[in-house]
């Protein structure tokens, strides 16, 4: 299964980096998960240098957003880690402190076998909403404006602005605002 989240690693600098991450996992209670960044990332380059991060499990939707299309600034509240050198983001509901155990770069998107070093549960998950969801899928299509053509990513944005409307509170109607805006302009 694939946990949709976002990944704190070290910058050269040693200021943390925040990217979106859907990691492969296994049941809840996992104790590895792969990574798959592309080689170009600042996530993979950053774990190259430093193998150790800490995924993420949010239920917030615009920072998602930003991840996604590589706008998190200022960085959001982090402190450091308990076991790695590394940053947890503190409004997430539950982290994962992990060391990287193998990588394979011999495809086009890098393998990483993560080990779970510490976990630890901040806060409750809000729960489902179909909102957070649909801005989550937005997000999603942002990052493949290379991949997917433009007329079908608009037809979902479409679709998926419905959704936030009608069941998302501020937040996400910001996030989903967020993401049409930087869709729009990358089309010009």
């Amino acid at each position: 299964m694939i946990l949709e989240g976002l990944v704190t690693t070290t910058n050269a600098d040693g200021s943390p980096h925040v990217a979106p991450m859907g990691p492969r996992v296994e049941g809840p209670n996992f104790s590895r998960f792969l990574l798959r960044p592309f080689p170009s990332s600042q996530t993979y380059r950053n774990l190259r240098m430093h193998p150790e991060g800490v995924l993420h499990v949010t239920d917030d939707v615009l920072l998602l957003a930003k991840a996604a299309v590589g706008k998190v600034a200022p960085c959001p509240a982090t402190r450091p880690a308990e076991r790695v050198n590394g940053f947890v983001l503190t409004d997430a509901c539950r982290y994962y402190e992990f060391r990287v155990a193998n990588f394979d770069d011999a495809e086009q998107r890098v393998r990483i076998d993560a080990e779970v070093v510490f976990c630890r549960t901040v806060r409750d998950f809000f729960g489902f909403n179909r909102a957070k969801n649909a801005v989550l899928e937005a997000a999603i299509y942002a990052t493949r404006l290379h991949l997917i053509p433009r007329d079908e990513i608009a037809a979902e944005y479409r679709k998926l602005r419905v959704i936030v409307d009608k069941t998302g509170g501020p937040a996400e109607l910001e996030a989903m605002t967020f993401l049409e805006t930087y869709v729009a302009e990358a089309a010009r």
